[in-house]
């Protein structure tokens, strides 16, 4: 009752250290990390690792549904909860959705909020979940071991005209994170 312990389905009960609490869950809205962290009570930050403009490779262009070799600003980032990294996140814009991205300070600032200010109105999002271990790199941000088991969101947002305003891929530390998700049965309806 007091918090103390943790369940985590299949492995069993363990000391709680506060950071896996059951609100610490997935929305099943779009919104973003520091919505999320808002939402549960956290603080959310984040330590930029590059904050960037270049070119769009061919791969990247088709992905965003714009033309080869148009800039992306990249944004990559260690978000943390209460200091403590949860993931790695990596994420592609176009550079023209974003013209002022340089005056943002990411490591604080939403970057769904500074889209939003840009005037791009986010509105669903396509996503693909997949286990995957950390790979030497990654695992140095999170402070685990290479190897380790991760969750990686790849991500398609797009805006209320149904473009792609941004990807990214998150790449979550297993034992920090849950994926919670509502599921509901249709049901067919006959017309005679």
């Amino acid at each position: 009752e007091d918090g103390a312990l943790a369940p985590s389905h299949g492995r069993g009960w363990y000391v709680s250290d506060g950071a896996a609490d059951t609100r610490n869950e997935w929305p099943n809205s779009l919104e973003s990390f520091t919505e999320t962290a808002d939402r549960m009570g956290l603080i959310a930050t984040s330590r930029v690792l590059r904050a960037a403009t270049s070119p769009s490779t061919i791969d990247e262009a088709e992905q965003l549904g714009i033309a080869p070799g148009l800039p992306l600003f990249r944004l990559g980032r260690v978000r943390m909860l209460g200091g403590a990294p949860v993931a790695v996140d990596w994420a592609l814009i176009p550079a023209a959705l974003l013209p002022d991205a340089v005056s943002y300070d990411f490591e604080a600032d939403s970057l769904y909020e500074a889209l939003a200010a840009a005037g791009n109105e986010l509105a669903n999002a396509e996503t693909t979940i997949e286990a995957r271990e950390a790979s030497s790199d990654v695992a140095a941000e999170l402070g685990v071991d290479a190897g380790t088991p991760t969750l990686v969101m790849h991500q398609v947002v797009r805006n209320r005209a149904e473009r792609a305003v941004l990807a990214s891929t998150v790449q979550y530390a297993g034992d920090r994170y849950r994926l919670r998700t509502y599921f509901a049965r249709h049901t067919r309806t006959e017309t005679l």
